[in-house]
């Protein structure tokens, strides 16, 4: 409910394009898919922003900004949609903790399209998507190592860190000094 009144919100807002993609409700985190306009995008990370500054009151707390992408061609997902993880899929012991983040980020998202390619076949053969998604098999789930290790990767910014990073100015540090006693020594 939260989410979709986060949807609407930002539908009324911005009369922009609509939010599809996938939530992922697992036993102690979830893991959101958001496809939309940047302006969108930007308007739902801005809202988990004050909603984790709400502190231990909040619905969701200790929130992380995995991947942002601009100009996709397609969307993954034709509508939005909500699964729920019944039991916790689990890599063997460790194998996710040896691994580069950009690896473990990766792996996230061959589960996103795994199970987007699912949904799109549900789709395609006319059957219930919503029932259907709902009762996601383990196999398409992203393991709760991997969200866990996500979680924790410093790599992964808070909302608030990545609308820092987002909105800052990015302007590059030129030493004009260095060049100009360069020049001169070499004269």
């Amino acid at each position: 409910g939260y989410h979709r009144g986060l949807f609407e919100n930002a539908l009324e807002e911005h009369s922009r394009e609509q939010v599809s993609g996938l939530l992922l409700l697992y036993s102690s985190s979830i893991c959101h898919v958001v496809e939309s306009c940047s302006s969108t995008i930007h308007l739902i990370i801005q809202e988990l922003a004050s909603l984790q500054n709400q502190g231990h009151s909040a619905l969701l707390q200790e929130i992380k900004v995995l991947v942002v992408a601009h100009n996709i061609p397609t969307r993954l997902f034709p509508d939005w949609y909500v699964a729920t993880a019944t039991s916790p899929v689990t890599h063997p012991q460790g194998s996710t903790q040896s691994q580069p983040t950009a690896a473990v980020v990766t792996e996230c998202l061959t589960f996103l399209l795994q199970v987007a390619a699912c949904i799109q076949s549900f789709e395609d053969d006319g059957e219930d998507t919503d029932e259907t998604v709902h009762t996601l098999g383990p196999e398409l789930l992203i393991p709760v190592e991997t969200i866990n290790y996500l979680h924790n990767a410093e790599e992964c910014a808070s909302p608030e860190d990545f609308l820092r990073i987002y909105l800052s100015p990015s302007q590059p540090a030129l030493d004009s000094g260095t060049l100009q006693l360069e020049r001169e020594i070499s004269n």
